[in-house]
């Protein structure tokens, strides 16, 4: 009876282990996913500026020929 206690007990502390262990992978994903996310959100935002920088830069060119 008492190595069944032992052994259902360290079946139960690996089970609560290995989840610990998924649920810490799990969340590096999401923030692995988030900080991707981010970084492409402020890639395109800054693409975004320098199109408009450019095209505003082009207007002045042409107010100044006109």
């Amino acid at each position: 009876m008492r190595n069944v206690e032992q052994v259902s007990s360290v079946k139960s502390e690996l089970l609560d282990i290995f989840m610990s262990m998924e649920v810490a992978e799990h969340q590096q994903r999401q923030k692995s996913a988030a900080l991707r996310n981010l970084r492409a959100r402020r890639g395109i935002e800054l693409h975004n500026e320098f199109k408009r920088l450019e095209q505003d830069l082009a207007d002045l060119d042409d107010d100044l020929i006109q």
